[in-house]
């Protein structure tokens, strides 16, 4: 965990002109490439290192250019758009040598202020987190044998534990025939986090996109072990309402509108423990699976 907090604290700026410029590196991800929600996380970060501390992220709207090499340096490029009475808007271009791999914009606001407020009621009678099986605990017999099983149950910084059937391992069948994306999974940091509120809004960003497209593989009868199957982030949009406390259990209410031409949306409301709806996030996700051989 010590070490994803130093991730996202990235380096120290240099400014030229509404530029803002700072380094960073990656965390571990099986596939070799910069994982997504670190990289929507960092941009967060480096667009708050250049936005006074009374405002706090309220949303982020990012676009994956390229895959990312994680053994190279990133260059967070911060263009300061606007600074107005009660927003700050910030556009963060990533770069690596072979040119951008994400581009986001980020918008901030200042602390305190009031107007209208609803949200969603958290769904009730669910079971209690501790009780149901952590990803750590389903991956651990399959470590030795797959580098993404290893990664969920050792080195995955989050704690995941499925509401609904988990598709990790196998599609869940009962869903696809009802063609229902509908799921639920708590989640929280894997141990204690004390770091400012923009760093726990930045890890909730972070945390989201080890879930977020499973939505669409439920509903289309997938599972992240289907054979030969390749997926890959879009896009991904973010809003804060409410603070959060990554230390805690967060639910994430999911679903999937609809999915064609090889693209699913996928949605989420994320409910703090105590039943505040903090936040809600899209992403959009390419999934390709491979065609049947023909008889």
């Amino acid at each position: 965990m010590q070490h994803l907090l130093h991730v996202l604290q990235l380096s120290d700026a240099s400014s030229f002109r509404d530029h803002t410029y700072i380094n960073g590196e990656s965390v571990y991800f099986p596939t070799g490439r910069v994982y997504g929600g670190q990289v929507i996380a960092q941009s967060l970060m480096a667009a708050a290192a250049t936005v006074s501390s009374s405002r706090l992220p309220h949303s982020i709207h990012g676009y994956f250019i390229a895959p990312g090499d994680i053994n190279q340096e990133l260059l967070f490029d911060v263009e300061s758009l606007r600074d107005g009475r009660s927003f700050s808007a910030r556009r963060v271009n990533v770069t690596q040598s072979e040119g951008s791999i994400l581009t986001a914009i980020a918008s901030f606001q200042e602390r305190g202020q009031e107007g209208v407020e609803f949200a969603d009621p958290m769904p009730e009678n669910l079971p209690d987190p501790e009780s149901l099986m952590s990803a750590q605990q389903l991956m651990a017999p399959f470590a030795q044998h797959s580098a993404f099983a290893d990664y969920y149950a050792s080195r995955s910084p989050f704690d995941i534990r499925h509401v609904t059937p988990t598709i990790m391992l196998r599609n869940d069948a009962a869903s696809a025939a009802k063609d229902s994306g509908k799921q639920m999974v708590w989640m929280r940091a894997d141990g204690p986090v004390d770091a400012s509120q923009t760093t726990h809004r930045a890890m909730l960003a972070l945390g989201c996109d080890q879930i977020m497209m499973e939505p669409v593989l439920r509903r289309s009868g997938l599972s992240i072990a289907t054979p030969g199957i390749s997926f890959a982030s879009i896009d991904h949009s973010m809003w804060w309402y409410r603070d959060i406390d990554i230390s805690q259990w967060h639910l994430y209410v999911q679903d999937t509108p609809t999915a064609a031409h090889g693209r699913g949306l996928a949605t989420a409301k994320v409910y703090s423990s105590d039943g505040q709806l903090a936040a809600v996030m899209t992403q959009e996700a390419m999934i390709r699976v491979p065609e049947a051989p023909k008889k």
